[in-house]
């Protein structure tokens, strides 16, 4: 194989509704997996994050190694990622004492600067250029931002905005309608809108974690944590073996057809 037809090969998944469905799943199942090890285990915030961060990098680390598109390591990166994001949003915004406001907008600004400096270093952010290392570093690092910033976002919405985990989850799904709604009628960006689409699938995963267990007296459903994760676990596998999947189209394959 030669060095062009490498790089024609992109490493994550076309984006198609089966990607967005097993997308929330993932993030739903980061945020109960991520509090089964922080609050059910009482290990903390700072544990919690240091040991999906270290699962994070080994998986990161395969994805780079994989020499193409592989839906289980693939989808397992993006797990870790979404857990990670869970106890590092939560170690942010309770134990820095900077709150849900404070802790979004860092986020927020973590997220922008990745997309800047992968902007800058390799000239785009769309993902269907993620075929080499630097860009799926940059890719990787990216998505990590993003679902920590969401669960920043969700936790935000229900538990300062009167909402509840249902009210938040009802907000967040519109705006992801809305999000579709542009992707299908208007011309804007597919790079904003995915990125955005991206952001915005946190926050619903993390108000509908949050939903299934919490306690009652405080608007959740009080499932067991493990349980429900290991739920959601088994359906987003069960998913992933059964729905088609395929590599996302780069732009090398028609230049190089």
């Amino acid at each position: 194989m030669t060095e062009t037809e490498r790089d024609a090969l992109s490493k994550v998944p076309a984006i198609t509704l089966g990607f967005w469905i097993i997308k929330i799943l993932a993030t739903t199942l980061g945020e109960t997996a991520g509090d089964t090890v922080s609050m059910s285990m009482n290990l903390g915030y700072l544990v919690g994050t240091a040991i999906f961060a270290a699962i994070l990098v080994v998986l990161v680390v395969a994805q780079i190694a994989a020499d193409r598109y592989r839906p289980l390591l693939y989808w397992a990166t993006i797990i870790a990622s979404t857990t990670a994001g869970t106890t590092m949003a939560d170690f942010a915004t309770r134990s820095l004492w900077i709150g849900y406001p404070g802790g979004s907008l860092l986020l927020f600004g973590c997220v922008l600067a990745s997309l800047a400096i992968w902007h800058r270093t390799l000239g785009r952010i769309d993902a269907d250029t993620v075929a080499t290392p630097r860009a799926e570093v940059f890719y990787w690092v990216t998505i990590t931002f993003s679902q920590t910033l969401g669960t920043a976002l969700g936790d935000w919405t229900a538990d300062t905005g009167g909402l509840g985990y249902g009210g938040a989850a009802l907000v967040f799904g519109v705006l992801l309608a809305g999000v579709a709604a542009a992707y299908y009628w208007t011309r804007a960006s597919r790079v904003l809108l995915f990125w955005a689409a991206f952001i915005l699938t946190r926050p619903l995963g993390a108000a509908v974690g949050d939903l299934l267990d919490k306690p009652i007296d405080h608007g959740g459903l009080a499932f067991s944590r493990p349980l429900a994760s290991l739920v959601l676990g088994a359906a987003i596998l069960l998913l992933v073996l059964l729905l088609p999947q395929r590599a996302g189209g780069h732009p090398a394959v028609g230049r190089n057809a």
